[in-house]
């Protein structure tokens, strides 16, 4: 009798589970989101993945300045410096007053004069920086 009790009440109360922990996130196609899991993809060195989910945050808001200068940190990480630099500053037009922001582009331009002005060789790749800033926080509340 419990067993076919329990039987009964398992799959609406999975549901109903299911609905409250869906209601507490953002949803998958949120900035918020994208922002979040690139952050978390970030911190364990996937670093592609992390440039795959802040290029969505940006297609989704593309003033987003968490987007943009976590986009940017992520582009110096996988070696893309060009798009680093555009990334960096169109985040500090978006938003110029973002001090982590102002510190990350200081640092990459910082370590960007410097492998410009370094003559290019065939047989050394371009170093990427090191160690690349840790990405923004994602934010928090849950808001975009």
């Amino acid at each position: 009798m419990i067993r076919t009790t329990l039987a009964r009440l398992a799959p609406p109360l999975l549901v109903a589970a299911s609905l409250a922990a869906c209601s507490s996130r953002p949803p998958a196609d949120s900035v918020a989101a994208q922002v979040t899991f690139g952050v978390q993809m970030a911190q364990r060195g996937l670093w592609n993945e992390a440039l795959f989910r802040f290029e969505q945050a940006r297609r989704l808001s593309p003033d987003d300045t968490r987007a943009l200068n976590n986009l940017a940190v992520s582009y110096e990480a996988v070696g893309r410096f060009e798009d680093a630099l555009t990334a960096y500053r169109l985040a500090a037009q978006a938003d110029p007053n973002n001090r982590a922001l102002k510190q990350n582009f200081a640092r990459f331009l910082e370590f960007y004069q410097a492998y410009r002005a370094k003559p290019a060789t065939a047989s050394q790749p371009p170093a990427p920086a090191s160690p690349a800033p840790e990405p923004a926080p994602p934010p928090a509340g849950g808001a975009s």
